[in-house]
C-alpha cells in the first residue's frame, strides 16, 4: 500500500462514502498554538469533485478548525476502515469556511441533509490524496449515529446563538472563529 492518488476516483469515493467516521486535523501558523484533531460523523462528508470535498460543521464547544482554516487554510481529513479490509486515507488540502450568510452557502448546503446545529460548511480543495495500510487500526462495528447532538441543538435552539457567541467566537489560542460571532449582537437585532 502507501499509494498517492491524482484525484478522487469512483472506487475511492465509494470507499469514503462507506466510512462512518472521519478525523479533521488543523494547526495555527507558527511554532506556538495548539494542534487540533476532531472526530466527525453523522453522514456529514461529501466528495464534490475529483479534488473538492466538503463537510457539515456542527456546533461544538470550540472553534479550532474554523479558526485555523481561517488563519492559514491548512487541513487534513483522515478516514480509517474500522470494518472490512484495513485502510487509511488522508486528504490534505486548503480549506474554506462557508457560513450561512456567505453567498455560496445555499449551493453547498444542497449536497447535504443536515440535522439541527449546523454552523458552517468546510470546503476543501484537496492537494494530496494518499492511503496507507491501516494494519494497526482495530476492527469495530458501527451500531448507529449518536442522537445527542441533534437533541441538544433542538433543546438549545433559543440559546444557540448566545452559546456560539460564547464558545465559537475564538479558538483556545485566541484566533477569530465564526465571522458572525465577531459582530456586536446589539447591532444584529
Amino acid at each position: 500500500m502507501g499509494k498517492v492518488f491524482p484525484e478522487l476516483d469512483e472506487p475511492l469515493r465509494a470507499w469514503i462514502a462507506a466510512q462512518h467516521v472521519f478525523f479533521v486535523a488543523t494547526a495555527p501558523s507558527g511554532a506556538e498554538g495548539h494542534v487540533n484533531c476532531s472526530p466527525k460523523g453523522l453522514d456529514a462528508f461529501r466528495v464534490l469533485g475529483p479534488k473538492t470535498v466538503a463537510y457539515v460543521d456542527y456546533v461544538g464547544s470550540g472553534a479550532e478548525t474554523v479558526a485555523h482554516v481561517r488563519q492559514n487554510g491548512r487541513i487534513v481529513v483522515m478516514f480509517c476502515a474500522f470494518e472490512g479490509a484495513p485502510r487509511i486515507v488522508r486528504l490534505h488540502g486548503r480549506g474554506t469556511i462557508v457560513e450561512p450568510s456567505d453567498a455560496e452557502f445555499e449551493a453547498l448546503l444542497a449536497h447535504f441533509d443536515p440535522g439541527p446545529g449546523l454552523r458552517s460548511i468546510v470546503r476543501i480543495h484537496v492537494t494530496r490524496i494518499s492511503d496507507s495500510c491501516g494494519f494497526g487500526v482495530p476492527l469495530l462495528r458501527f451500531e448507529d449515529d449518536r442522537p445527542q447532538l441533534a437533541a441538544w441543538a433542538v433543546r438549545k435552539q433559543d440559546g444557540l446563538a448566545s452559546y456560539q457567541r460564547d464558545k465559537n467566537r475564538s479558538s483556545i489560542d485566541g484566533l477569530p472563529g465564526l465571522k458572525w460571532t465577531q459582530r456586536d449582537p446589539e447591532l444584529d437585532d
